[in-house]
């Protein structure tokens, strides 16, 4: 099964940037659609963006339009969360997850093989 990790979470100011990256283990990495999830305290967990095989296609949920890029470089088997402008509500633990289905999904069970998240702090 492919094998996820993600990393670049750490402590911010809001309005600060990080840069997650989501690193598969198999070259066929570029063979999968790509979402990033996040759990934030006492929530569930929800949709933040997506990207497919080839990057030509991206969605992102309303809260993050503007702020946060999806690219992927499928020749170093990487996917990347660019953040910018962040705000305390963006606390949470991200996720990286693929899917082999045809089109990128924003529904979490479509996701099959899930990274261990990398946490990303917002202080206000």
């Amino acid at each position: 099964q492919l094998q996820l990790g993600e990393s670049g979470g750490g402590l911010v100011q809001t309005g600060g940037s990080l840069r997650l990256s989501c690193a598969a283990s198999e070259l066929t990495f570029r063979n999968y659609n790509v979402g990033w999830f996040r759990r934030a305290p006492g929530k569930e967990r929800e949709f933040v963006a997506s990207i497919s095989r080839s990057g030509s296609i991206t969605a992102y949920t309303d809260s993050v339009k503007g702020r946060f890029t999806i690219s992927r470089d499928n020749a170093q088997n990487t996917v990347y969360l660019q953040m910018n402008s962040l705000k305390p509500e963006d606390t949470a633990i991200y996720y990286c997850a693929a899917s082999r289905l045809t089109l990128p999904s924003e529904t979490d069970s479509d996701y099959r093989s899930w990274g261990q998240g990398t946490q990303v702090s917002v202080s206000s």
